[in-house]
């Protein structure tokens, strides 16, 4: 809010201006800032008036300012005005209850001709009836038990020059203080994402060998993806790591710093002891000294809230054996993420795409990714597990549909031992096919044991025999055999003496008709 000057405050400034004070000693002394004070000394300066002259009474200064700055108001002037309007103070009261400050003026000069500007009466009203907002009302917190609470959050720290890269990061710090003890956990961070705030946390409650029964934090994605007063949207992730050391999250109001004093209170001392000024050689090196100067230099602090007392020496004698007991085994950190499955039946979890049931086509899933596996869930069950990998592309043919992955799966040893399953004819016929060309040959394999899918065995096998009885072992003659329904018809002889083309006995009827 920008400050209003009124004759006493600039005679105030003339005053200090003129006993030889420098301008940063007149505004640390009156709190405004030492362009003000050049602003407004300015004009005595036009008029050769030099600090250290003859004495100048205060009565000269206001009469020299309302002559330099008319807009300035003087109190004395005010208080004349107050004088006109006291009178009808009671009515005052009535009248700004129930209509603007604007109103209340036209009304009192309409009826009792009030004698006074509207900018002394609005000066009356905040001088008599402005009360406090509530909003400005401090209140008092009651002390917290051991243990019973910490509070989170993301400080800048500034830019750091990585020695080994030559790149230049940008340095935040994650903390967490004990409210009771003040005890302080710090830990720089490159990156303030899901992977970062949880593996913090997990850290805090190690350096602390304990967890506080709350947690305080602010609104950042990492926490809390959708803020609200009374149902605040926890992050699936964080939840996981709440659920797991039985702590409960507790988010502030958005846009109220003042819900957790004692964290915000120390970013700016994390910054200036910790890292301003300060050179590192590596981001490792950072984080062993931010282990070590969070125990030797903001544990051995004084708080004035401890009198006198440092946060290890609390922490250890009455808050370090009230926390919760840590788990057994540490947590595993999961990324949930709601991918869509697309056209080819993957969806994209980090940098690698998972096969899922093609019939979920379409469909948004629930990804839960650790270390060692990716799950996906639609409405909460689980509908497809794969191992995690880091990148590329990870597909279980069973995924697809039959028909667009026969190809891929159903290869020239699974043709022969599925041919030997139905018969021996059905064996022989398939031997012939692939025994040309396996790949060439391979999809009139597949389509004969697929008859035998839609016909059945006993049938494919007879339709065989005869194929191969005619000479003509092929997909397209079985087919023709089983739509005809002739598999079990007696075979046609040749008629005597007519022979078949030497084309349909191979190469070496060639050579025969030749000697003939």
């Amino acid at each position: 809010m920008r400050r209003t000057f009124d004759m006493t405050d600039l005679a105030e400034i003339m005053a200090h201006w003129y006993a030889g004070r420098s301008y940063s000693e007149i505004a640390r002394s009156l709190g405004v800032d030492r362009a003000t004070v050049a602003k407004y000394t300015a004009q005595a300066r036009a008029e050769g008036i030099v600090p250290g002259g003859p004495p100048i009474s205060e009565e000269t200064w206001r009469e020299k300012l309302r002559g330099w700055f008319p807009n300035c108001y003087d109190r004395r002037l005010c208080r004349r005005s107050w004088e006109v309007i006291a009178p009808h103070h009671d009515r005052v009261a009535e009248l700004v209850k129930v209509v603007p400050a604007s109103v209340a003026y036209q009304r009192l000069v309409d009826e009792v001709a009030l004698g006074c500007s509207y900018t002394s009466f609005w000066r009356y009203l905040r001088a008599n009836f402005d009360a406090p907002r509530p909003e400005e009302v401090v209140i008092w917190r009651p002390p917290t038990e051991p243990g019973a609470e910490a509070q989170v959050d993301y400080g800048y720290l500034g830019t750091w020059d990585d020695p080994a890269s030559a790149r230049r990061y940008r340095v935040w710090a994650f903390s967490m203080v004990l409210s009771y003890s003040r005890h302080l956990f710090m830990r720089p961070v490159l990156r303030m994402d899901q992977a970062a705030w949880v593996g913090c946390h997990v850290a805090a409650f190690a350096h602390f060998s304990g967890c506080p029964s709350r947690i305080v934090l602010d609104n950042l994605r990492a926490g809390v993806t959708k803020p609200g007063l009374y149902d605040p949207k926890l992050n699936r992730s964080y939840a996981e790591l709440a659920a797991y050391y039985k702590v409960l999250l507790d988010p502030a109001r958005a846009f109220h710093p003042k819900d957790k004093p004692r964290i915000e209170a120390l970013q700016k001392y994390i910054r200036a002891s910790f890292f301003t000024g300060r050179e590192f050689a590596s981001f490792s090196e950072m984080l062993a000294e931010a282990e070590r100067w969070c125990l030797e230099v903001a544990g051995r602090r004084t708080p004035r809230a401890l009198e006198g007392r440092t946060p290890l020496e609390v922490f250890a004698a009455e808050e370090a054996s009230a926390l919760l007991p840590l788990p057994d085994l540490p947590f595993e950190l999961a990324t949930w993420s709601q991918p869509k499955v697309g056209p080819d039946a993957h969806a994209q979890v980090g940098r690698t795409l998972y096969s899922v049931p093609w019939r979920l086509i379409g469909k948004r899933l629930d990804a839960r990714a650790t270390g060692e596996t990716v799950r996906f869930y639609l409405d909460g069950e689980v509908v497809k597990t794969h191992p995690a990998q880091q990148r590329g592309k990870r597909t279980d043919m069973a995924d697809l549909p039959d028909q667009r992955t026969s190809f891929f799966m159903r290869t020239p040893a699974w043709c022969r031992a599925q041919a030997e399953a139905v018969g021996p004819a059905t064996k022989v016929l398939v031997e012939e096919l692939l025994s040309v060309n396996a790949l060439f040959r391979l999809r009139q394999a597949q389509g004969v044991l697929r008859l035998g899918q839609a016909k059945g065995d006993a049938r494919l096998e007879a339709a065989c025999r005869r194929a191969l009885g005619a000479g003509d072992p092929s997909y397209k003659t079985v087919k023709g055999i089983l739509a005809a329904g002739t598999e079990h018809e007696a075979e046609a002889q040749p008629l005597p003496g007519t022979l078949a083309p030497a084309w349909l006995h191979g190469p070496q009827a060639f050579s025969a008709e030749e000697q003939r």
